[in-house]
C-alpha cells in the first residue's frame, strides 16, 4: 500500500536544472531558441515562417482521416459540449442594508495554450477535453503548440483541430514550447493559462511558469481502482483494470472487494486477458509493481480504503451499486454499475478525463469550464453604509497597523 500511495515521485533534480535552462533560454532569446531547440530535439530545422502550422496543411492532414472515426468524433465532440455547457456559472448580485450590493462577475480568460503531445502515439480525445471546456467558457483565442514530426504523422490530430475550428497551431514541443506560451515570443503569443500533458520535461516546465501564467496541474501516472463484490464478473473487472495499466508502468490498477472468490477470479482473467493485448509487456510490469487485489471484510471497509486512496478513477460494481458509490468522497471521476467502464468517461460519455491523481481527489476536481473562468468581486457601497461601518473598518484596520487603510474610509466622514 505504501508503494501504491508513494508512486507519485516528483520531478527529480536533474530534469529540473535542464529545463529551468530552456525555460530561460527561450524567455531570453525567444523564437531563436525555440528554432534552436526544435532543430535539436525534433531534427525540424524551423525557420519563423515555418513555426506556425498553415491552415491548408492542417486541411490536408485532417482529409486522411476515415469518414467512420470522423463520425465517432464528432458526436464525442456533442457529448462533451453539451456535458460541460452545464457548468456554466453566471453573473450575480444580490442588495444589502442601506442600498448596497454586492456581486461577482465572472469572465473568461483572453487566451489559452494547449500542448498536444509527440510521440508514438496521437490522443485525439485529449485534445477534445481541454479545448471543449474552454471554447463553452467563452475563451477567445486558444493557441495550440505540438512537437512537428509527429503531427505530421498523425492525422487525427489534425482532424480534431479542424473539427474543434482549432487553426492556431505552433509545430514546436517540449519545454521550449511551453515556455514560449508563458513568456510569449516574436512568433508564439504570450497566455494566459496551459494546459494538456506532456512528458517530464513539459511537466516541469509547466511547474517553473506557474506563477507567470496558470496550468491545468502536474499530472501523475493513471489509476484506477474497482470496488466490488460477488455480483460482479471477473472479466468485466479484469478488462477495466488492464484499461489503465496498459497506459505505463507506472500505473496502478487495483481491486477493492470483500469476495476473495471474486479477487480469484479477477487475478485468473487478469492472466488470461494480458496474453491477448499488445502492450503485455508494459501490463505485466505495471501490475507487478502497482497493481493490487485487495480484500477486505466489508464494502464499507472498502469504501474508506477507496477514500484513502483518492484515485483519479472509481468504478462502482456491486449489488447496490448506487448506495456504495454514495460513500466515495474522494476520487476524480466515479463510473456506477457493470455497464459504465472507465473507458466511456475517458472518449465518449462528455465528462471530462482530465483528472485528479497521485491522491490529489482529495482537494481537487475534473478539468471543467470553471477553470477558464475568473471571478471579480463587485462592491458598490453607499455613503450611509460607510458612515455606519467606517469605525469598524478603523479598528480592524489599526489592529493590523495599516493607517491608511483606516484613513481611506474615516477620511470620507471627517
Amino acid at each position: 500500500m505504501q508503494r501504491i500511495l508513494g508512486r507519485n515521485i516528483g520531478l527529480n533534480a536533474e530534469v529540473m536544472a535542464t529545463t529551468d535552462a530552456i525555460v530561460r533560454d527561450v524567455t531570453t532569446r525567444g523564437d531563436e531558441a525555440l528554432i534552436e531547440y526544435t532543430s535539436r530535439f525534433d531534427g525540424v530545422d524551423h525557420t519563423t515562417d515555418t513555426i506556425r502550422a498553415s491552415r491548408e496543411m492542417i486541411e490536408k492532414l485532417a482529409a486522411q482521416v476515415d469518414e467512420d472515426l470522423l463520425a465517432a468524433m464528432r458526436e464525442a465532440i456533442s457529448n462533451i459540449r453539451y456535458y460541460h455547457e452545464k457548468q456554466l456559472n453566471r453573473d450575480w448580485e444580490v442588495e444589502m442594508a442601506n442600498g448596497v450590493r454586492l456581486g461577482q462577475r465572472i469572465r473568461p480568460m483572453k487566451i489559452v495554450g494547449l500542448y498536444v503531445p509527440g510521440g508514438s502515439a496521437a490522443y485525439p480525445s485529449t485534445v477534445m477535453m481541454n479545448a471543449i471546456p474552454a471554447q463553452v467558457a467563452g475563451v477567445e483565442r486558444i493557441v495550440v503548440v505540438t512537437p512537428p514530426a509527429q503531427f505530421a504523422q498523425n492525422p487525427v490530430i489534425a482532424a480534431v483541430l479542424r473539427e474543434l475550428d482549432l487553426f492556431e497551431v505552433y509545430l514546436v514541443g517540449g519545454a521550449h514550447a511551453v515556455a514560449g506560451l508563458a513568456c510569449g515570443t516574436n512568433t508564439i503569443p504570450r497566455v494566459d493559462k496551459i494546459v494538456g500533458p506532456g512528458n517530464q520535461y513539459v511537466a516541469a516546465a509547466k511547474k517553473l511558469v506557474y506563477g507567470a501564467v496558470d496550468i491545468d496541474s502536474i499530472a501523475g501516472p493513471s489509476e484506477i481502482v474497482v470496488i466490488a463484490d460477488a455480483t460482479a464478473r471477473p472479466d468485466y473487472v479484469a478488462a477495466d483494470l488492464l484499461s489503465q495499466a496498459e497506459h505505463s508502468v507506472d500505473a496502478a490498477a487495483i481491486l477493492v472487494t470483500d469476495s476473495e472468490l471474486l479477487a480469484e477470479g479477477v487475478r485468473a482473467e487478469l492472466i488470461r486477458q494480458t496474453r491477448t493485448l499488445s502492450r503485455a509487456a508494459i501490463i505485466e510490469k505495471s501490475l507487478a509493481d502497482f497493481g493490487a487485489l485487495i480484500v477486505v471484510d466489508s464494502l464499507e471497509d472498502g469504501c474508506a480504503l477507496v477514500n484513502r486512496l483518492a484515485p483519479e478513477h472509481v468504478e462502482v460494481i456491486t449489488a447496490d451499486s448506487e448506495e456504495t458509490a454514495s460513500r466515495i468522497s474522494n476520487a476524480g471521476a466515479i463510473f456506477i454499475g457493470p455497464y459504465s467502464p472507465e473507458s466511456v468517461g475517458d472518449y465518449f460519455a462528455g465528462t471530462n478525463h482530465v483528472l485528479p491523481t497521485g491522491g490529489t481527489a482529495r482537494f481537487s476536481s475534473a478539468l471543467g469550464v470553471y477553470d477558464f473562468l475568473k471571478r471579480t468581486s463587485i462592491v458598490r457601497y453607499t455613503r450611509e453604509e460607510l458612515l455606519r461601518t467606517a469605525h469598524s473598518i478603523e479598528r480592524l484596520a489599526l489592529a493590523e497597523g495599516f493607517e491608511a487603510h483606516a484613513r481611506a474610509a474615516t477620511i470620507r466622514y471627517e
